[in-house]
């Protein structure tokens, strides 16, 4: 293994953590590069259950070095609590964490004015996770965003931070009750965290550039999903980053070549969080059951998924503008005990092509599998699992145009069939 991408093919929460804690035994590096601390990656390894939203997941490694890249929106105050409780479990992460130079900030006033929007939106609110991931990333993009660089140049953060507390005032204030600090109170609170980040904050073109000349193994960790993506997803129903295997190229800024294999990770049934188009969302008993044995509740907001059936359109898709070269299929114990499992394999009622900020409306065309009795919690070989259920995985590989390598078969780290 010298260099692997692991990548989101639903709507996230797709167990790319557990995928990428099972592959990191094999790497030297870990590298994060886009999305904020609206990802929740769950790890469960021994008695202890991780939760990481910023730190790649690598960390829980202890040989593994761990790059936070420049395509990262960064809350350091979320940053700094989630490092604490990787101490507080034994995780030592002090020589094995770097940071990007390039990588913004989430600021207090973000996390504001994403509320106040979300609250002007009324029934058409997106349903975000009030991170403030989306508005870091408008001021990166508007150019008065604060990058991790900035906290060391005071004049040039002063001035940013001013930037954007005029750009986002008028909206804060509808706010009730809403105080907003001055620019000059923001950088000094921003300046504790500045001197210890300080050692770990490095160029990450650069720092990946020698790392790839030393010929190091490196992991490359998607966040979120690629119909999550801002340019080919659900409109408006997206995150504010690029989840593709494109993020990692303009998140890291690394040779497109960099990358030689890339693992789409699918569950074995559909998930999504927040609003916007799912079409093959169960809203009935089924729904209710795949949520209760999935335990499907969002790591970063605890709020319930919505669950359904597995959409080959989607997969096949976001399989493809991926570049997927091996599939990863996770919580495939979920489906034992059911009679019958569908998946969709078709639209009807799609008007033009396939366009993903236009689902709504769209019917979905199912195929039929039988399902499976016997359990298959823990299996860890391709024979323990029933004749039906490897029926239903080669027809998931076949619709996702990629090889079947992972099968996960609960949370653990052994409960996993590497094919």
């Amino acid at each position: 293994m010298s260099s692997t991408a692991i990548v989101g093919l639903q709507w996230g929460d797709e167990g790319k953590g557990k995928i990428v804690d099972l592959l990191s035994d094999q790497v030297d590096l870990a590298v994060r590069c886009q999305g904020g601390a609206n990802a929740g990656h769950t790890v469960e390894f021994g008695d202890c259950q991780f939760i990481l939203h910023l730190v790649p997941t690598g960390v829980l490694r202890p040989d593994v070095r761990n790059l936070i890249g420049g395509g990262v929106v960064i809350d350091l105050p979320g940053l700094f609590r989630e490092l604490s409780e990787l101490l507080k479990k034994g995780i030592q992460w002090q020589d094995r964490l770097f940071i990007s130079v390039s990588a913004h900030l989430v600021l207090p006033y973000h996390k504001l004015v994403e509320q106040a929007d979300e609250r002007a939106r009324g029934p058409h609110r997106i349903g975000t996770t009030l991170r403030g991931i989306g508005f870091a990333y408008a001021d990166k993009i508007t150019r008065r965003g604060v990058r991790v660089g900035d906290l060391y140049h005071r004049d040039k953060l002063i001035t940013r931070l001013q930037m954007g507390l005029d750009a986002h005032r008028d909206q804060i204030m509808t706010l009730p009750d809403v105080q907003l600090p001055t620019a000059d109170v923001l950088a000094d609170e921003l300046q504790e965290y500045a001197e210890k980040i300080r050692p770990y904050v490095v160029n990450p073109s650069e720092f990946l550039h020698e790392e790839i000349a030393r010929k190091s193994r490196i992991l490359f960790e998607g966040a979120q999903g690629a119909p999550l993506d801002s340019d080919g997803g659900t409109d408006p129903y997206v995150t504010s980053s690029t989840t593709t295997g494109g993020g990692i190229r303009t998140g890291l800024g690394v040779d497109p070549r960099a990358v030689e294999d890339v693992i789409g990770v699918t569950k074995a049934y559909c998930t999504r969080v927040g609003n916007g188009p799912f079409p093959t969302e169960l809203t009935d008993e089924i729904g209710e059951k795949l949520r209760a044995q999935g335990k499907e509740y969002g790591a970063t907001t605890g709020r319930p998924r919505r669950c359904g059936w597995v959409d080959g359109v989607l997969l096949r898709y976001t399989s493809r503008i991926n570049g997927t070269t091996h599939l990863a299929v996770t919580k495939l114990d979920v489906l034992d005990g059911m009679d019958v499992l569908k998946v969709c394999t078709k639209y009807t009622d799609q008007h033009g092509p396939l366009d993903l900020a236009n689902l709504d409306g769209v019917q979905p065309e199912y195929e039929e599998w039988p399902g499976w009795s016997e359990s298959t919690v823990g299996a860890t070989k391709w024979s323990d699992l029933p004749a039906n259920c490897k029926k239903y995985l080669e027809r998931l590989s076949e619709l996702a145009e990629a090889k079947l390598h992972i099968v996960s078969t609960g949370p653990r780290r052994d409960q996993t069939i590497r094919m």
